[in-house]
């Protein structure tokens, strides 16, 4: 509708019912108002100066509206579709006059998703779409043109989006791009489960339950909105399985790391509105965890978002956005398998802390009231954190170890030496005997390393590849072990080195309980017949006999591993791989097996690097960039090495030049100035500072959330 004043009544009605805008000239043709509706929720909306005109004490002279300006009274929310990571889509109505992070926040709040601030909107592209970026980059640089804000990958194009100049109306594919004879959400979310299982909802398990957008009025009782609520959730926090070739119209699987990059151009910018981004009505959106800092994750409050991140990770897996090794793979296929045979089942209830309460419903008060009063102890004094013997004592690892260091022209030959690592030093020496002399090398101080696992259980083999932070940038050294005691102790010393800790930290020992146990799962078992292992308790007797009669006809291995290994590997081969995997995680009940899954996620060397294609100041050739929750890895474009790391705790100010388009890093030793190939470098600013805004958050589980220090961080100041 557009806003067209002839006459001081009509200014008196909008003024009155519609808004306290002022309207301080003339704008002459007619206009049809009903003032008897209710237009509490619409705005007016400036589409030549793509903004919105919401302050309503700013007059239209306030807002430089000229006597030939179009404005369109329009609501401010709209119908949008939106994509979980679980790939259920929510029909859903989004303010989109707000900020994105705001829109984020109440998307969450009624999703049930605690920490809003780990996630944000990506725009619904496929391939063609990010093909076409490549190509607008290519035409940009023959023309010379450097201006990145209005190319299709800046925040505010609304070249992607096209709705045809309405703000009501929109395409229904989810390819907003193109035609809409793209998939239907319907066909992608028809699911069915794997095993035939009888479901209480027809269709799919989403809030819109049909493609009308609404629940089936059998699946509810009537009156009962505990019945919707109810459904939801479950839906949400158990997401019935999808097949892969379906799940591909919604997912990238990017070739290289230059697509990996290209990827990260669809998320929107969190301070600027969704239809000042393009978003219009009915368009595809995706929601999704964009920082990796997951804060607080208790099985109790969280069923749902941890469910959502484990379906993030295991979409992320199979479409090849991070990769694995061949064991790692089985093992997530069999924690994927794990999952869905323990959702047909009964789960024990949780107490506060996420363990298992098998007391009776007589305590469950009691209980609770414990657990709150051990979480105020421990916010209190801190974890408990065992110290035997002298806590003056520091910490050292020593032993053999087989040591490389590669140059060029040389042939990858390790020689043995006794090795010892204490606080983030390791030293070599010919034999133990020699080890209270010098060293027969400078000692290395791996302090900001970047430590990758080179492991392969089937050859025995248990190594650790180091890039080790020098002046000049990142010296590459491989470590290799005799066995698997000594590999995971000296990998989480490495891993605490990265970050400036040493073995004398409260979580070393975690650490290495993790790794093995991560390990311990890729080992393959022997399925158990013996009677003695049937004759355990009834609820353990029941799971297992459910697990038992899984029909190994019933496993698509295509569903559960990424496509180079079901390439590499032939089916059946791949069945009773993860069948045999499976073994060493029958065990796990719904909730560990998620958890695990995660764990297990956060375990890999390329687990929480966000690329973006980018070029040093005053060079031509493009880098990799990598954004993790920790440090900023500049890498080789082709191979994805690590050339240098910057940790955050060193970084001093981080802001960008407009003029340039430049992001401006200044660390305690040097400076580094580096511009964005295929978008604005507002989004790798967010990046960093919504990675530090994470890193502030407090250890009170109740803090409220600080909008405005979030886009402090984030946002900078943009024109």
């Amino acid at each position: 509708m557009y806003v067209n004043m002839a006459s001081k009544e009509l200014r008196a009605s909008l003024g009155k019912y519609i808004s306290p805008l002022l309207f301080s000239q003339d704008i002459h043709s007619d206009v049809n108002v009903d003032i008897a509706l209710d237009w509490s929720d619409h705005a007016l909306w400036w589409p030549d100066k793509n903004k919105w005109l919401t302050r309503a004490r700013s007059t239209l002279d306030q807002y430089n509206v000229q006597a030939d300006a179009r404005l369109e009274f329009t609501p401010m929310h709209k119908n949008l579709k939106v994509v979980l990571p679980d790939l259920q889509v929510q029909g859903m109505s989004i303010d989109c006059s707000v900020k994105c992070f705001t829109a984020v926040v109440q998307i969450c709040k009624e999703l049930g998703i605690r920490r809003p601030e780990e996630l944000s909107f990506m725009r619904k592209w496929d391939r063609e779409d990010l093909k076409r970026v490549a190509k607008d980059t290519h035409k940009r640089k023959k023309k010379g043109d450097n201006d990145v804000v209005n190319s299709p990958l800046s925040a505010n194009s609304t070249h992607m989006h096209n709705s045809q100049g309405s703000l009501d109306g929109g395409k229904l594919s989810p390819y907003p791009s193109r035609s809409p004879s793209g998939p239907s959400p319907n066909s992608t979310l028809a699911r069915g489960s794997p095993h035939n299982l009888s479901s209480p909802l027809s269709g799919y398990s989403t809030l819109n339950g049909g493609s009308s957008g609404r629940l089936s009025s059998s699946a509810l009782s009537p009156g009962s909105m505990h019945s919707l609520e109810g459904i939801m959730e479950s839906s949400l926090a158990n997401s019935r399985p999808i097949p892969a070739k379906e799940a591909f119209q919604y997912l990238h699987r990017p070739k290289n790391f230059s697509e990996k990059a290209r990827v990260n151009c669809a998320w929107l910018d969190s301070s600027v509105s969704l239809t000042e981004q393009g978003i219009r009505e009915n368009d595809f959106i995706m929601l999704k965890f964009k920082f990796y800092n997951f804060y607080d994750l208790n099985p109790k409050y969280d069923a749902i978002r941890i469910n959502q991140i484990y379906e993030q990770a295991r979409w992320a897996l199979i479409s090849e956005e991070i990769d694995c090794t061949e064991e790692e793979m089985m093992v997530f296929a069999a924690l994927q398998l794990q999952i869905q045979q323990q959702a047909c089942l009964p789960q024990p209830d949780l107490d506060a802390s996420g363990s298992h309460n098998n007391l009776s419903n007589s305590h469950g008060e009691e209980d609770e009231i414990d657990a709150a009063l051990k979480d105020l102890q421990e916010s209190l004094e801190g974890s408990a954190v065992s110290s035997h013997g002298d806590i003056t004592h520091i910490p050292e690892l020593c032993g053999y170890v087989k040591f490389f260091k590669p140059r060029k022209l040389t042939l990858k030959s390790y020689k043995r030496y006794y090795a010892t690592f204490k606080d983030t030093f390791i030293s070599f020496y010919r034999s133990k005997e020699e080890s209270q002399g010098p060293p027969v090398m400078a000692r290395i101080d791996v302090r900001g390393c970047e430590a990758q696992p080179d492991v392969n259980l089937s050859a025995k083999k248990y190594g650790i590849k180091l890039f080790v932070p020098e002046p000049e940038g990142m010296s590459e050294i491989f470590l290799r072990f005799d066995i698997e005691e000594q590999y995971c102790r000296w990998m989480a010393a490495c891993k605490l080195a990265s970050t400036g800790r040493t073995m004398a930290d409260s979580s070393y020992e975690a650490e290495v309980r993790a790794l093995q146990s991560f390990l311990g799962m890729q080992h393959s078992v022997a399925s158990p017949t013996s009677p003695h292992n049937s004759s355990q308790n009834t609820t353990q007797s029941s799971n297992n006999t459910t697990i038992n009669s899984i029909n190994q006809a019933d496993i698509q291995p295509e569903d559960f591993v990424a496509g180079r290994f079901f390439r590499k590997i032939k089916s059946k081969s791949l069945v009773t791989r993860i069948m045999e995997a499976h073994n060493n995680v029958q065990d796990m009940s719904l909730m560990e097996a998620k958890l695990a899954y995660i764990n297990a996620w956060q375990s890999l060397p390329e687990y929480g690097i966000t690329y973006f294609k980018i070029k040093m100041a005053n060079s031509k050739k493009e880098e990799l960039m990598g954004i993790a929750s920790n440090r900023i890895i500049r890498m080789d474009l082709n191979s994805g090495d690590s050339l240098k790391t910057w940790r955050y705790n060193t970084m001093q100010t981080w802001h960008v030049n407009w003029e340039v388009d430049h992001v401006i890093l200044e660390f305690e030793n040097e400076k580094v100035t580096f511009g964005a190939c295929e978008l604005s470098c507002k989004t790798i600013h967010e990046f960093i500072g919504g990675y530090i805004f994470l890193s502030m958050r407090a250890s009170d589980k109740n803090q409220s959330l600080n909008e405005e220090m979030f886009h402090k961080l984030t946002g900078g100041w943009h024109e």
